[in-house]
């Protein structure tokens, strides 16, 4: 069976062919990039003609260099980014640019919706119970897609009136292909308004009309593994496809890149490390922690839940050091050298030379110390205002401490992540670890110390969306009998990272540092960048 699965990541897509068989093969796979644009009041927005583009692009290569597998295509599902707002009209036209996951500009609408009257943690006492009871979460994030959806009501009312379906980003992309509006199971759940307590999957819509939600403008609800339908005429011509190639309903990142991983039993965990990064935790019920910003996510497989704390600058981080500390960007050098311009017989890419380079510096990076809140944070504090810092440098700090320091102050939080949640569940002894960063053993070794448990990684750990989305198909197309006989069988382990006792006591010194590092900072963060507070 040939599948064509999309992983629709924050900066681009990775479009992959797969070959599945007795194994997974992996045939062919094209890049596609695309913007993300920051705006000062803390906007984070991102084009949907971009999208398209780069995936009719990224089909149309693979169409070029495998003309007879792409012409026998079967299987369309896809992976991507989630919680973003995409509002389309009833042509599946957006009216707007897609408001990214990262978006936090709706403080104002979270105030009224959420922070008015009688409170519990802070929270509406009505409100927030309400939640808790029918969708097993609250929207307690400004980053949550509902109070984008009621920024947009009310700051572009002339677009509100337009709005035919609230959409995420592959139901989009879904919408384009086939013509029908839907949202997976996880996708809506998302959204914090899907009714936990219905026979089947449905929409909690007099929750959703006390936040100020028209349930119109919510899509039909589907499993991942749901075939949607076949491509439109005119798509499947645009995109050098068979007209009967099925589209699956696919799911979101933070359910199908534990899939990938091979994480689908429960009590496995799972650590992502892309432009955004965290640790997921299968589970049999539902689990929410208010005050740590941790709930359950509904995952591909029915039955089974996701506990999910995210941190929405992990891999971001390291491309920010290495734009402004590995390379010279302002040109301030009287003799200059580009290093990466004598790597190529040695290295693959910058960031294979970086990982050798931060391999020279000790564990713990002199005492220098990186907090990864280059946008805000979401887990397990909630604060838009807060940002990285480098602390504890010193006359004996240099690039090379300060670039190992990012890598360990990422897996700091990544720790704490997982101290947090196996406060509510058991977490697994042994991590599986994927993304990009799974790809430096560096890192993954950096992080083994770090947790101080073993953490294995698997192979092509870049590209574990794109293979749960393949595994959702298969299960869809009745090729496997469900998603944990299919990682059983399919996904491999590649590599094993044994933490090092002797990094243990740095680290362990280290780790109680960071976790003040916050609460020691957080009245100058909002002093700093409260972009709400009255001028």
């Amino acid at each position: 069976m040939l599948i064509l699965a999309y992983d629709v990541g924050t900066s681009g897509v990775k479009t992959c062919l797969y070959r599945a068989g007795s194994e997974l093969n992996l045939v062919n796979s094209r890049l596609g990039t695309y913007d993300l644009t920051i705006f000062p009041n803390g906007g984070a927005e991102q084009d949907p003609d971009q999208w398209w583009d780069a995936i009719v692009e990224t089909t149309r290569e693979l169409t070029r260099e495998n003309p007879r597998e792409m012409s026998a295509v079967q299987a369309i599902s896809f992976c991507s980014q989630m919680q973003a707002l995409v509002l389309v009209d009833e042509s599946g036209h957006h009216l707007r640019p897609a408001m990214s996951y990262m978006d936090q500009r709706a403080a104002e609408q979270k105030r009224r919706g959420l922070e008015t009257g009688v409170k519990i943690a802070g929270m509406n006492a009505k409100k927030l119970l309400t939640s808790l009871y029918r969708t097993s979460a609250v929207s307690a994030s400004v980053k949550d897609p509902m109070w984008k959806y009621l920024w947009v009501r009310d700051n572009e009312p002339e677009i509100y009136a337009k709005v035919h379906k609230w959409l995420d980003v592959k139901e989009y992309l879904i919408a384009r292909l086939t013509g029908r509006f839907v949202m997976s199971v996880d996708s809506a759940f998302a959204t914090l308004l899907l009714d936990v307590r219905a026979s089947r999957p449905a929409w909690a819509s007099r929750l959703a009309q006390s936040f100020g939600v028209n349930p119109r403008h919510l899509a039909p609800i589907v499993t991942s593994a749901t075939a949607v339908g076949t491509l439109l005429p005119e798509v499947a011509q645009e995109l050098g496809l068979p007209q009967t190639a099925t589209v699956y309903a696919g799911g979101g990142d933070a359910s199908l890149i534990g899939v990938g991983a091979g994480a689908c039993a429960v009590s496995d965990t799972h650590i992502y490390w892309g432009t955004s990064g965290w640790v997921s935790t299968v589970t049999a019920k539902r689990v929410v922690d208010v005050n740590s910003m941790i709930a359950t996510v509904d995952g591909a497989d029915p039955g089974k839940y996701n506990y999910f704390a995210e941190l929405e600058t992990a891999g971001k981080c390291f491309e920010w050091v290495r734009k402004h500390l590995a390379e010279d960007e302002i040109n301030v050098y009287l003799s200059h050298r580009d290093q990466a311009a004598d790597m190529e017989t040695k290295y693959t890419s910058l960031y294979e030379y970086l990982s050798e380079v931060i391999e020279r510096s000790p564990a713990g990076s002199g005492g220098v110390i990186f907090a990864p809140w280059l946008h805000g944070n979401r887990c397990p504090f909630e604060d838009a205002n807060a940002r990285a810092m480098f602390f504890n440098i010193s006359l004996e700090t240099g690039k090379t401490e300060m670039l190992r320091s990012v890598i360990e102050g990422v897996c700091f939080h990544l720790r704490w992540f997982l101290e947090t949640e196996g406060k509510k569940i058991h977490t697994s002894d042994t991590v599986r670890f994927v993304g990009g960063g799974a790809l430096s053993p560096v890192t993954s070794q950096i992080l083994a110390d770090v947790l101080g448990r073993a953490v294995e990684t698997v192979q092509d750990p870049q590209n574990v969306g794109s293979v749960g989305a393949a595994l959702v198909a298969l299960v869809g197309a009745k090729e496997v009998d469900n998603l944990v006989h299919a990682t059983q069988r399919l996904v491999k382990v590649q590599h094993r990272y044994v933490p090092n006792r002797e990094n243990r006591a740095v680290y362990d010194r280290q780790y109680e540092v960071f976790k003040g590092l916050y609460r020691a900072n957080r009245k100058a963060f909002n002093l700093l960048n409260n972009h709400n507070r009255p001028q």
